[in-house]
Formats: C-alpha cells, structure tokens, sequence
C-alpha cells in the first residue's frame, strides 16, 4: 500500500515532534511537510494515527492518502482534532 501525508502546522515544535515521528515509522521526506511510504502496515497506521493526535493541537492539518486499498484511493484528514475519511472507488 502507497501512504503520503500531508501536513500543514500551527507551530514549529508540532512540526519537529510529527516529523520526527513520520520517520521512525518508516516513510521518507519526499518535500517539506509531505511524506511517503510503500512499506507501513494497516496496524502501524492506526497506531501513527494516534500517535498523530497526542503531539497535534486543533490548528494543525494532517492529510493521509492511501492508495490501494480495497481498489480505493483513501484519504483521511486531521482537521480540529477531528479525523475524516473519504473513500474514492476507482
């Protein structure tokens, strides 16, 4: 499975720990605040979500897109301490 994530923060020290925190998990910094990984597990994702949530405040914004999975692309967005999930059948 492909993730990248997106990231947008309300401070620099958010940005440090979620960054830091994206690379023990495996993926690579592909720009400034986007990350990619082929190699994550859906249980390593749940967890990164949570982890996500703990070091974030309501004024970061968080974008995860998943692709394949079950033949949908999976995007799922960390906005006010809140995550959504849309779901796009190819």
């Amino acid at each position: 499975m492909f993730i990248a994530v997106v990231c947008d923060f309300s401070n620099d020290d958010h940005k440090n720990i979620i960054s830091d925190l994206l690379l023990q998990y495996g993926f690579k910094r592909m720009l400034k605040n986007c990350f990619e990984s082929t190699v994550i597990t859906d249980t390593q994702l749940a967890r990164l979500k949570m982890d996500i949530d703990r070091e974030t405040d309501s004024y970061d914004s968080i974008r995860i897109y998943q692709y394949p999975m079950e033949n949908t692309l999976v995007i799922s967005e960390m906005e006010h301490k809140k995550w959504r999930k849309l779901k796009i059948v190819m």
